[in-house]
């Protein structure tokens, strides 16, 4: 993730140009040997690491959801007694971290999710449930009049707002990461305190 400093292993490396090839040309445009080109060894050499491509991108998609939950625990666990709109900034804060250094992944995710497996893919999107059920439970902590089926609706809006960071423009063109982060956080922040603003007859049914 964003926030370690110790240096990838192999397998890490083969990870991240994996991400990267894939969401630039496509699962089936990128070859084996190419990924390896990237990190530096044969194509057969990934061998010793992944089955696969197919095996890559499972990896890839379940470790991504796993990790961002992981996260939002810890986080949670570590905000444990403060006031629930610093819980909500400190998830947020996770979620755009994601957005701007894992963009590839965001990409991935939309494009190859159904390449899976039924097996990784029913795993994903359970990681995903329990992901947004946390968010759920402190967005409706900070909002209490917000009933569940709207606090989960802000919650997807926020998420789609968030991980549209791969539309916004090339790499190196946004307004410096500091900055795009900042203007995320507050239009985050904007949804939910507009859901919470919303009168019972706009709420989504219960």
């Amino acid at each position: 993730m964003a926030t370690r400093t110790d240096a990838p292993t192999r397998r890490e490396q083969i990870l991240k140009e994996a991400a990267r090839l894939f969401a630039e040309r496509g699962f089936h445009g990128v070859g084996v040997d190419e990924i390896g080109a990237a990190v530096g060894i044969s194509g057969p050499g990934l061998y010793r690491h992944f089955a696969g491509k197919d095996a890559m991108l499972a990896e890839l998609l379940v470790g991504i959801s796993g990790s961002l939950l992981t996260g939002a625990k810890r986080r949670l666990k570590e905000a444990d007694g403060v006031a629930p709109e610093a819980v909500l900034d400190s998830l947020i804060e996770g979620h755009i971290d994601f957005a701007l250094d894992d963009r590839p992944l965001i990409t991935l995710h939309d494009r190859e999710l159904d390449r899976l497996r039924d097996s990784d893919r029913k795993l994903v999107r359970q990681l995903q449930r329990q992901y947004v059920e946390l968010w759920v439970e402190v967005v409706r902590r900070l909002y209490p009049e917000l009933a569940e089926p709207a606090a989960r609706s802000a919650v997807h809006s926020v998420f789609g707002l968030l991980n549209s960071t791969p539309h916004l423009a090339r790499p190196g063109s946004l307004p410096g990461r500091a900055t795009t982060a900042g203007l995320l956080h507050r239009m985050a922040r904007g949804a939910f305190e507009a859901a919470g603003a919303m009168t019972p007859g706009e709420r989504p049914a219960e």
